[in-house]
């Protein structure tokens, strides 16, 4: 006996229901702002298909200020797993059609369930909000959905990546959930992120405040720091999260996804052209990058950020790699405090999944100003010192140009863990730079001698020659080789291929305490 048809069509008009969402009229309204549905954006991140939602027939539990009768489509949000380059992934999308996207209890417990089984499965998690926030309705109920949300976070952090996509409106608490993934990706038109909004500020602050000047993508992936990448509409923010996804493993026990061929280790002698004649002039680290990655494909993390750093993912020979480089182009490439605490995060989340490190080193020191001091350059620069030294991944480091005093440490130096380090002949590793060196040490020398000038410039040599040479720093057994930058490619793709199944075991312990 066939099954009721009854009972076919009233699944059809449910799921029906379920895929208008708000109604023809408001997604007409996205759609003329230039905004995808919560629907459309899964649909595009996910290969055709593939897309198996979860809790498509939810609904709210609040029976208060007149909600009894009102239906809310799938609760608000639309959770659900699929393919994305051939791999699992689990995925939400807050729908603004329904309620604002506004959270309440059921809607959190989907978006929980779905992190659950994401965590038991093994698989990263995107989530893309665009949400009025707490669901006033149900009061405290709502307050403790985000809880939940921000617990499963905390709980999935460090086991498989999360990665936020802030698309529409993120407000109050409901940016803490975004704050507490590994990625975030916002969109730089109709997206905005904020605590208090410009009336609040106002009235604690006597501060008149517009939300462009502290909610929006550019200011936080130029001046706050609390996103990592700007994306131009909603496509292209799904496109950036499955770019990101395909340097990454689905989870803390496996492997990045390395594209490994056979080695090829000739010289690259264009890379001897980019290094200046003179140490005075600054170094083109972007240049040195493309040369040594495969295809010139840099994947740049935080680009508007703490510039004088530049961290981002590649393969070099295949071999997925996370980059960490001084920009002497900037700030003459000094660390300060944003760029300890970019640099920091950068290291520690590729050793959480497994990414060797890449650093390449050219530092005159950490930024000095009293501005620095007082706010609180000694404990964010030792984050870098931590990141790395905890850090039981891979590390390579090619030392190009300058690394000086703690800098050179916190750049991951042999005695901070680095498994091989190369340096270019240029190299100058030292205490300080020859000019501040001389001036200290030789300062009588230099007052009587009939050149001062003349004399000062033979100390810098000679000081140059016998304490800051690689070749001084090579005898100590301080560094694996010397090198030309022509072999740089080639040397770090097989120290890469040689340190891939390295093991490190560190005492028992439930975790260090890292200087936040």
């Amino acid at each position: 006996m066939a099954i009721d048809p009854k009972l076919l069509k009233e699944l059809k008009e449910r799921r029906k229901v379920a895929n208008e969402a708000g109604g023809a009229d408001k997604i007409k309204k996205r759609h003329d702002k230039g905004l995808m549905t919560a629907r459309e954006r899964l649909e595009y991140f996910f290969e055709e298909g593939t897309f198996q939602e979860f809790g498509m027939h939810a609904q709210h539990a609040c029976h208060r200020f007149g909600m009894a009768k009102k239906s809310l489509p799938a609760d608000g949000v639309v959770c659900g797993t699929g393919l994305v380059e051939g791999r699992a992934v689990a995925a939400y999308a807050h729908d603004f059609t329904v309620g604002g996207g506004a959270l309440g209890r059921i809607h959190a417990k989907k978006i929980c369930d779905l992190m659950d089984f994401a965590h038991e499965s093994g698989m990263p998690v995107v989530g893309v909000n665009d949400s009025g926030g707490a669901r006033i309705q149900e009061g405290v109920d709502s307050l403790s959905g985000y809880g939940q949300v921000f617990f499963k976070n905390v709980l999935l952090s460090g086991v498989v990546p999360q990665v936020a996509i802030i698309a529409g409106p993120c407000a109050g608490g409901a940016a803490y959930s975004p704050a507490l993934t590994d990625f975030l990706i916002m969109t730089q038109e109709n997206a905005n992120m904020f605590i208090c909004g410009p009336d609040v500020i106002k009235a604690a602050t006597g501060e008149k405040a517009e939300l462009a000047q502290f909610a929006s993508a550019a200011a936080h992936a130029s001046v706050s720091g609390n996103i990592h990448l700007v994306a131009e509409d909603d496509k292209h923010a799904m496109e950036l999260a499955t770019r990101l996804l395909s340097f990454l493993p689905s989870n803390n026990l496996g492997d990045p996804p390395h594209e490994l061929s056979d080695l090829s280790l000739v010289d690259d002698p264009e890379m001897n052209k980019i290094v200046p004649g003179s140490s005075k002039e600054p170094l083109d680290t972007y240049a040195v990058i493309d040369r040594l990655v495969d295809e010139g494909d840099f994947f740049e993390i935080m680009p508007d950020f703490a510039k004088s750093i530049i961290v981002g993912f590649a393969r070099i020979q295949g071999v997925v790699v996370g980059i960490i480089a001084n920009n002497p182009m900037v700030k003459a490439g000094t660390l300060d405090i944003d760029s300890s605490d970019k640099g920091a995060r950068f290291i520690r989340t590729c050793n959480i999944y497994n990414v060797p490190i890449l650093s390449l080193v050219d530092v005159p020191g950490f930024m000095p100003g009293l501005a620095q001091e007082r706010g609180g350059i000694i404990r964010h620069g030792a984050k870098m010192l931590f990141a790395y030294a905890s850090a039981t991944v891979p590390k390579i480091t090619l030392i190009m140009r300058k690394a000086y005093g703690g800098a050179y440490l916190a750049m991951c130096s042999a005695d901070m863990g680095a498994d091989m380090v190369f340096a270019w002949p240029t190299a100058e590793i030292a205490v300080m730079g020859a000019d501040g060196a001389v001036n200290v040490l030789f300062r009588k020398d230099i007052k009587e001698a009939e050149d001062p000038k003349k004399r000062a410039e033979e100390l810098r040599e000679e000081y140059r020659n016998e304490f800051s040479s690689p070749y001084q720093a090579a005898a100590n057994a301080m560094i694996t080789d010397v090198i030309e930058p022509a072999q740089s490619r080639a040397s770090i793709a097989l120290a890469l291929r040689n340190t891939l199944r390295k093991r490190d075991s560190r005492p028992p312990k439930k975790h260090g305490n890292i200087p936040l």
